[in-house]
């Protein structure tokens, strides 16, 4: 069988013979391709296509607060897709180390660093700690704080509490995280309220708002060595302590285009996904139903 495609013609069994070389010489690069060359046939293209995805096997990814909430999730998909995780935490030790004793339970390999990121000097500890065993990889700032407080309300401090944890120890993390790695990744955990306006609550909006841009920044400043993404969550979970509410989302989640419901996972396979896109850097996620699309008071 042939196929006229462009003034050309091609039998099958060339293409089957190109790509798959192709894609053996992609994966030699350390690069995981997942497609078809049939379906490429099909559609008249007489080239590979392939979806070229990097590899996570062994790659040590440092997640922030991974083992709680969102961010275990996070680091469960990481290590599911062959990551060597580093899972940091402030308080939550027991929690962390029991996401870490998951992960090694299933053949995975997992560690847990400690470090307050809201203090100076913090971000730098974590990433000395993540150091000990070899090189960091990739880089996932999930840790942050959410307090509703109206502008009126806040005075200096209060913007102080916000930012130092959700914007301060995201950029000092990304500039050690820069310092060491040849080539890697970065994701940050923003938040769909960056494409609106939510007033009441002012300083952990613009400390996202701000991180939002300082990852188009970073992509741009440690481009080529690194890609640095974004990932902004809509109404995931029930705040810490309301978990067990049946039907919290459901009544304060706001409207969305969409009828599903994200969950921890749908965030935690965005960040996987995004680890593993080579052509993509300076991009926000938005994993939110369609949230964002909507504005204001949703």
């Amino acid at each position: 069988m042939s196929k006229a495609t462009g003034g050309f013609r091609c039998k099958a069994g060339d293409v089957e013979r190109s790509s798959l070389l192709h894609k053996t010489l992609l994966e030699a690069r350390g690069l995981k391709v997942v497609g078809s060359a049939v379906f490429a046939l099909h559609l008249g293209i007489t080239g590979p296509m392939f979806v070229i995805m990097h590899s996570l096997t062994s790659s040590r990814i440092l997640v922030t607060g991974g083992g709680l909430r969102v961010g275990k999730a996070i680091s469960l998909a990481l290590a599911e897709a062959g990551a060597e995780l580093l899972i940091h935490y402030r308080h939550s030790s027991d929690e962390a180390e029991e996401t870490a004793e998951m992960i090694r339970t299933r053949g995975g390999k997992a560690d847990t660093v400690c470090g307050d990121l809201a203090r100076e000097g913090g971000a730098e500890k974590v990433m000395r700690q993540a150091l000990e065993e070899g090189p960091v990889h990739g880089l996932v700032n999930n840790a942050a704080v959410f307090h509703r407080t109206s502008l009126a309300e806040s005075d200096r401090q209060t913007f102080v509490d916000e930012f130092a944890p959700n914007l301060f120890g995201p950029l000092e993390l990304m500039r050690a995280f820069a310092a060491q790695a040849d080539a890697g990744s970065v994701v940050n955990l923003l938040d769909r309220r960056i494409a609106a306006h939510d007033a009441g609550a002012v300083p952990y909006q613009l400390s996202k708002v701000a991180l939002a841009e300082a990852t188009r920044l970073a992509a741009l400043e440690f481009g080529p060595q690194l890609r640095v993404n974004g990932v902004a969550p809509g109404a995931i979970l029930p705040p810490p302590g309301r978990e067990h509410e049946r039907g919290y989302i459901e009544k304060n989640g706001g409207r969305s285009p969409l009828t599903h419901r994200c969950c921890p996972e749908d965030v935690a396979a965005a960040v996987v996904f995004l680890m593993q896109a080579p052509a993509i850097t300076g991009q926000i996620l938005f994993v939110d139903a369609g949230q964002h699309l909507l504005g204001n008071g949703v």
